[in-house]
């Protein structure tokens, strides 16, 4: 029988996080973080694989993001991490696994740091720690400057927010249709809700505030000291390839993972079962 897929909307110290989840209400959970210009709706070909296999999945939009509500402030990655935090504690998770993509990775960087002794292991796709101490921060993505300008993406995208974001998902993956067209089209229905568009570019405008904050962390000497699972996409078809799992490794203690070849960056919408199967047999591997 396929998952049945539960919506809820979770109050939070300064938002309404609107969340989906599945599978056993006893299951081991599985936070899963989603990435831009995406929703919840990434995972929904991986979520019923992980609750098939016994796991409690719990996918939020982020704040701001898809249907969560949009503070006017705080789209720095740990308090935005906090915010994730907060939701786990209200659906009764005290320890969780983590799976993350694009955006997600760095918000689940700062749940590990925050929240260490909550975060049982991490599986992340295509997404580095910004502020890791390699040679570029953000890995050249011409979008993270352009994102940062005050009111000019802003003005050039509005009412053309169909045309924008379909950009990213024909040019992102391994092929033009790597996110479906049912999947674009609720992205875009996301994305087109007032302020949502802004909210999305106030992640990349708080980029400074996370390479401060991951920096700091990295020079005190820590180290993350859970498992990681970390994959980019194939660099030949846009994914970040070994620079991910470098960047983690520059962080933290135990990490492992590789390139996934003749795959984009949207690995978890171009091989949903390959990524549920890692998942399945990584966390299962963990204490």
């Amino acid at each position: 029988m396929p998952a049945r897929f539960e919506h809820a909307r979770i109050a939070v110290s300064r938002a309404t996080l609107h969340c989906v989840s599945a599978g056993p209400a006893d299951g081991a959970p599985l936070l899963l973080l989603h990435g831009w210009p995406q929703t919840w709706f990434m995972w929904r070909d991986v979520m019923p694989l992980l609750a098939a296999a016994g796991y409690r999945v719990i996918a939020p939009d982020l704040t701001g993001l898809g249907d969560s509500s949009r503070p006017e402030e705080g789209y720095d990655k740990a308090t935005i991490a906090r915010d994730m935090a907060e939701m786990m504690t209200a659906l009764g998770h005290d320890r969780f696994a983590v799976v993350a993509h694009d955006w997600g990775g760095p918000v689940a960087f700062f749940l590990a740091v925050q929240f260490a002794e909550r975060v049982r292991a991490m599986a992340v796709f295509d997404a580095p720690v910004l502020g890791d101490g390699g040679p570029i921060e953000h890995h050249g993505r011409w979008h993270f400057g352009f994102h940062a300008l005050p009111g000019l993406p802003e003005a050039l995208t509005a009412g053309r927010e169909d045309t924008y974001l379909r950009f990213f998902y024909r040019f992102g993956g391994a092929s033009p249709d790597a996110i479906a067209e049912a999947a674009q089209a609720e992205y875009v229905r996301a994305y087109s809700q007032p302020g949502a568009m802004t909210a999305g570019f106030n992640y990349y405008r708080a980029v400074p505030e996370d390479i401060a904050a991951a920096t700091a962390f990295r020079e005190s000497g820590q180290r993350l000291a859970m498992p990681l699972l970390i994959y980019g996409g194939d660099p030949a078809a846009r994914g970040r390839g070994m620079i991910a799992m470098e960047s983690w490794a520059r962080v933290a203690s135990d990490v492992r993972g590789g390139t996934v070849l003749n795959c984009g960056h949207w690995i978890p919408e171009e091989r949903p079962e390959w990524v549920a199967k890692q998942i399945i047999a990584f966390v299962g591997s963990i204490p």
